[in-house]
């Protein structure tokens, strides 16, 4: 690497001149914001000593630059799209969430050696902490079905298992040229798949952007015959891959991916991942002798390599939080295609809806269930209701609710969510039928090492800046009496969690007497809901009903913050039991919360049949806090990560409510027996 890079890499203060002659870097944001966070002042006109030019991989356009280069004896910055790109192809407008930066070459011109190849045969690549990254990002990026390109569905199905694998790229791509191959190179490969796997089918799969009709491929119907057939649909290339018996490239990014899937390859050009004893080399590279594992080949040029961004702090980043970006806004991508018909949202909500749903094809509100459901099945469209409002929506539909880090302020007050959770099954506060959320939280019952760290970062992460669902600011504690303290919180009593998952016991006065009949020494702590506090919802007792079994009522105070000081939490399905394991508090339910069942609570109320397991709290987290609810960004208008949202609450980056909101709010607390009309 030359010295400039080492420049850069170090942090240098002062940014190097890059002159470029491509208009691509002016006007492309996200590329010009990558290289500016990189070390690079991007700059018109003729470089002077110590200045570089900036030239796009081996495009067209980079002959300007080069010839720029060579008059004035100044080096070369070569710019390329990372192997982890966007949602879209570039052709679409899509911004990449990483680039390469290479000094030496480019990745895909063999002719010489990039970057990336002294990387690869010069680092020693024996980081056991790089190598466990690895690891997990190899199985995130396949767990999530991602790839350079993510603009298809993960359910497609592949052609049924056993077939040989050809892969098939752009015409004139510069990846094929720079490889040494060519139009006969893609005819000599077909033939040796044949050749070599006579008795198999050959399945072709032609390149995302032949696909959208945006370039030409090498392949078309007439290279078909009775074994060899082509493959267009958008497919997961992981789904495709798992299928294959055999894998045949010249030098698409398909071949990496074939070998972090255990496959060895046959390669018939040159690309970056030949020549490192894991694929079938039909040209080898001579001076590329070194033997690498798929771990370190992965290592080397998804983390080591690339730079990152990451849109939402805008910051260069790693790869952990360049793939939860581009996973967001994936996840919503592929579930919002179809459009939605929405019903039973009230007004103030469709705003934030359109936000959450709406970025693919607007929402069409109807909130009549037959309407809703014709103008869905004329439309193509799927259905959304709220959970509470899904009465008559008889069809398939998803139950909308908000997720369990919500925002800074109620609902009731209008505040507007930052999760929500979509359940194609039911929905997470009702027992009395399956839910999405139980299948996810039996799915991560065992989590991988890379799984473990980010859900307990999480978790630890959320404890101490004491986030919960709605982190309202709360009166300073009392001064508490001593003795084994246990947390009582009142909820809503008409909430639907109560009125689906309690039996007998169903109020919080009802809670209360329990609490003290079971723990008759103890010191109990009664905290009202938010929303009864506000005189916006159902369930206030009087303070000497209260103090008839408890010995203190914290009206205003934080519950997150007594957390802190109790050992135990009372419940009836309060989200406060779940916030209470998170924080290591024991949990006594006395109705079936969500987080009821797993072997996690005392659970006094008959444990749902199909809550078979048991499961570890970090295993509950995942599946609640990052599987099941979908994140927005308030600040970029975007999907993202809970890592995100946790950000953004921690540093009160987040809108404020404007006057309207809060006088409407107000007028609430005024007129709250017409609650059902914004509620």
């Amino acid at each position: 690497m030359h010295d400039d890079a080492n420049q850069i890499a170090a942090g240098s203060a002062k940014s190097l001149r890059l002159f470029v002659y491509n208009g691509g870097f002016l006007t492309q944001k996200r590329v010009r914001r990558i290289l500016e966070l990189s070390g690079y002042s991007i700059q018109l006109g003729q470089p002077k000593d110590g200045d570089l030019v900036g030239v796009w991989g081996k495009s067209p356009t980079s002959g300007r630059g080069e010839k720029v280069a060579q008059k004035a004896d100044a080096l070369i910055v070569r710019a390329e799209d990372a192997f982890l790109r966007s949602v879209l192809p570039g052709r679409t407008g899509s911004a990449p969430i990483g680039l390469h930066l290479d000094h030496s070459g480019v990745h895909f011109d063999s002719s010489q050696p990039s970057d990336l190849e002294t990387i690869l045969a010069t680092d020693p690549l024996d980081d056991q902490a790089i190598l466990n990254r690895a690891r997990g990002a190899m199985a995130q990026l396949q767990e999530l079905h991602l790839s350079k390109y993510c603009a298809f569905d993960p359910n497609t199905l592949a052609p049924t298992p056993g077939y040989v694998l050809v892969i098939d790229q752009t015409r004139g791509d510069a990846s094929v040229k720079y490889s040494g191959a060519n139009s006969n190179t893609f005819l000599e490969m077909l033939y040796y798949a044949q050749e070599e796997n006579p008795n198999q089918r050959v399945i072709i799969k032609t390149h995302p952007e032949t696909e959208m009709g945006l370039r030409e491929g090498y392949f078309d119907e007439s290279h078909c015959n009775d074994r060899v057939s082509l493959f267009s649909d958008p497919i997961s290339p992981w789904v495709l891959l798992e299928g294959a018996t055999a894998v045949y490239v010249v030098s698409s990014q398909l071949g990496f991916e074939a070998i972090q899937m255990g496959h060895r390859p046959r390669v018939f050009g040159q690309p970056f991942y030949a020549g490192w004893g894991l694929t079938e080399d039909e040209f080898p590279i001579t001076r590329r002798q070194r033997k690498l594992t798929r771990v370190q080949l992965f290592a080397a040029s998804m983390i080591l390599y690339p730079k990152w961004y990451d849109p939402h702090r805008d910051r260069l980043c790693s790869l952990e939080d360049a793939i939860l970006a581009l996973a967001a806004e994936t996840r919503a991508w592929r579930e919002d295609q179809k459009g939605y018909v929405a019903s039973g949202m009230r007004l103030w909500k469709r705003k934030p809806l359109q936000a959450f749903y709406g970025k693919q094809r607007k929402l069409r509100f109807e909130d009549d269930p037959q309407r809703a459901e014709a103008i869905a099945r004329e439309d193509h469209r799927s259905q959304l209701v709220w959970a509470g409002k899904a009465h008559g929506h008889e069809g398939p539909h998803l139950n909308i609710e908000d997720g369990f880090l919500r925002s800074k302020g109620l609902g009731a007050q209008l505040i507007p969510p930052l999760s929500l959770v979509a359940d194609d099954l039911g929905i997470y506060y009702n027992p009395q039928s399956p839910s999405r959320l139980e299948t996810m939280i039996k799915h991560r019952k065992n989590l991988r090492p890379d799984q473990v760290l980010r859900i307990e970062t999480l978790i630890r992460n959320l404890c101490a800046a004491k986030l919960s669902k709605y982190n309202l600011a709360g009166s300073p504690l009392p001064i508490l009496p001593d003795g084994h303290r246990i947390l009582v919180p009142g909820q809503v009593e008409d909430d639907a969690s109560i009125k689906t998952g309690c039996g007998d016991i169903c109020t919080n006065l009802g809670l209360l007497k329990s609490a003290r009949a079971a723990n008759p020494e103890a010191v109990i702590l009664y905290k009202p809901h938010p929303d009864v506090e506000a005189g916006l919802r159902v369930g206030a007792i009087t303070e000497t009903d209260a103090l008839a079994y408890a010995d203190q009522v914290l009206a205003q105070a934080d519950p997150i913050a007594l957390l802190d000081h109790v050992q135990e939490v009372w419940t009836l399905t309060s989200l406060l039991g779940f916030e209470a394991l998170l924080r290591g508090c024991a949990v006594t339910c006395l109705g079936s919360p969500f987080y009821a069942g797993w072997g996690l609570t005392s659970d006094k109320a008959p444990r749902p049949e199909r809550r078979d397991q048991n499961v570890s709290i970090n295993s509950l987290a995942y599946a609640c806090l990052i599987d099941y609810p979908r994140y927005h960004d308030p600040v970029t208008n975007t999907p993202c990560s809970a890592e995100v949202i946790l950000d953004r609450l921690r540093n009160d980056d987040i809108p404020k409510p404007g006057p309207g909101n809060r006088m409407l709010s107000k007028l609430q607390g005024l007129f709250a027996s017409y609650a059902h009309l914004w509620r």
